[in-house]
């Protein structure tokens, strides 16, 4: 049975400073930022340097997943370390009364974890096969059969979802009470991703109709 995020997420770490009414330590406010963009960025050490990887990650159950080549430097150097990931989704540009109270709408989380390599090739593949039909869903089955010596080129982290925070900012902006008589326009932004029609690569086959799973294509 899964714990709740306030039994196993919120830390001395990962809990909020400021702000602490942005906080949110359950989990399906955590899960909800994870599965609506794939898009993240871990933040790990390397020759005892920081530095930040962009990659795509996706979420089974209580871990979080992302890939990369076996002969990454940087998956290298997170195997069986210390990470930091985060996730940000940018809702809307908030513009307030005065310059100070200005903000943006968003959804976010982070997450920290000790990465762990998945070994296995099987369940390897089968995380692989997860991450594409949960990017293009129905896309897996259509394509040519994943190789071993592609599956062997690929190297699948995961890390247990057992320490992190989601922060959460919705709603017009807040001003001092004062500044709501001034005639000053404030109000807010919205911001969205969108995807747009598929561009067909020119070095398809003449006359190849375009995949119905190509309908189904979603960020998060």
């Amino acid at each position: 049975m899964r714990q709740t995020l306030t039994e196993t997420l919120k830390t001395d770490r990962s809990r909020l400073r400021r702000a602490h009414e942005k906080g949110a330590y359950d989990r399906d406010s955590l899960d909800a930022v994870l599965d609506a963009m794939p898009m993240c960025h871990i933040g790990y050490q390397i020759d005892g340097k920081p530095s930040v990887l962009p990659t795509l990650q996706w979420r089974e159950g209580d871990h979080i997943y992302w890939h990369g080549s076996s002969a990454s430097r940087a998956l290298r150097a997170m195997e069986g370390a210390d990470v930091c990931m985060t996730i940000t989704l940018l809702d809307g540009y908030v513009l307030a009364r005065s310059a100070f109270h200005h903000s943006v709408n968003h959804r976010s989380a982070m997450i920290f974890g000790r990465a762990e390599k998945v070994t296995d090739t099987d369940v390897k593949k089968a995380h692989l096969k997860t991450m594409v039909d949960m990017i293009f869903p129905g896309r897996w089955d259509s394509l040519r059969p994943m190789q071993d010596q592609e599956v062997k080129a690929t190297t699948v982290l995961r890390m247990p979802i057992t320490e992190g925070a989601a922060k959460l900012r919705s709603g017009p902006p807040v001003d001092d009470e004062d500044d709501y008589a001034l005639p000053i326009w404030a109000g807010v932004v919205p911001v969205s991703l969108q995807v747009h029609a598929p561009e067909p690569d020119p070095a398809n086959q003449p006359g190849l109709a375009m995949p119905d799973h190509l309908s189904r294509i979603r960020i998060g």
